[in-house]
């Protein structure tokens, strides 16, 4: 079995086993498939044969030649364990090249957020007398509203959405299902771009995705990407702006509005409470009047 089928039957599994997403799998076979050519054109090896100076090599060879970020190898890493865990089991390989190799330490960074006032400019920006300005105005609206990830927001579908009940049906990592709340702002929104705006774009084709764009198609996250930058540049927000940034608005002003950390993470759709934690440092504004009003001596 060469590399490519080989990589075929690995990502399969991930899916089967994990249910992850079509972004996360190519993101493996792209790191994948990048240890493979170095290990073909450096040792003249295939994957069943890479070795434990091998992993460590390609490791130097990511820091080293390719000024690879520690966030970057660290994925790489990941990736390498990840494969070489599945050969093993299978009695593919005798031993796994990559023991006592770790990831390298990376800082906690903490995620970049926008004030109250940075979000309304950004969302006021669309010009909503345009099908497509509607259609901006919504997405924003709903993104905000629910601190969805990208991945989720474009590939909505009319079906997931429950107007009567308010509520937002979302499929999100590992197959996982989660109800978020929209709240009136975005229902409103909705409304009004499903009866005004929608329809227009779709020019009488068909459809089933929510948000479609002027060629009636879905949406992508490339896209979705540059519009959201480019109302931020015409809101005035001069700054690196992308539609995580949003949902990292949502998660630090529901927390400065007194939402329980828990509550967060079902919202966000977090597995481990300890990736929603993050947001406690970054809203301090709310921390920092708990702790005024119910320490003795605050």
């Amino acid at each position: 079995m060469n590399n490519a089928e080989l990589l075929d039957e690995f990502c399969d599994n991930l899916w089967l086993e994990d249910g992850l997403s079509r972004n996360t799998l190519d993101s493996y076979r792209r790191d994948l498939n990048k240890f493979a050519a170095w290990l073909e054109k450096q040792c003249g090896a295939s994957i069943l044969q890479a070795t434990h100076a091998d992993i460590k090599g390609y490791i130097a060879y990511l820091f080293v030649t390719q000024k690879a970020k520690p966030s970057s190898a660290g994925r790489n890493i990941s990736s390498l364990k990840r494969l070489f865990r599945f050969l093993l089991r299978q009695s593919r390989i005798a031993t796994d090249p990559t023991l006592q190799i770790d990831a390298p330490k990376l800082p906690r960074n903490l995620p970049e957020s926008l004030t109250e006032q940075d979000v309304e400019q950004l969302i006021c920006a669309p010009d909503t007398q345009t099908p497509l300005g509607l259609r901006d105005r919504t997405m924003l609206e709903v993104l905000y509203a629910t601190g969805l990830r990208v991945s989720e927001l474009v590939t909505l579908r009319i079906t997931q959405v429950s107007m009567d009940m308010g509520v937002v049906r979302v499929m999100g990592k590992g197959n996982k299902e989660r109800l978020v709340p929209l709240g009136e702002e975005a229902l409103d929104w909705l409304r009004r771009y499903l009866d005004e705006g929608r329809a227009v774009l779709l020019s009488g084709q068909m459809s089933d995705a929510l948000f479609v764009t002027a060629r009636g198609e879905g949406m992508t996250r490339q896209m979705f990407w540059y519009l959201i930058k480019k109302h931020a540049r015409h809101g005035g927000l001069n700054r690196p702006i992308s539609p995580h940034t949003l949902r990292h608005a949502f998660a630090t002003h529901l927390l400065n509005h007194g939402a329980d950390l828990r509550v967060v993470q079902l919202l966000l759709g977090h597995a481990d409470i300890s990736t929603t934690q993050i947001y406690t440092h970054v809203a301090r504004g709310r921390l920092k009047e708990l702790h005024a009003k119910h320490h003795p001596r605050g």
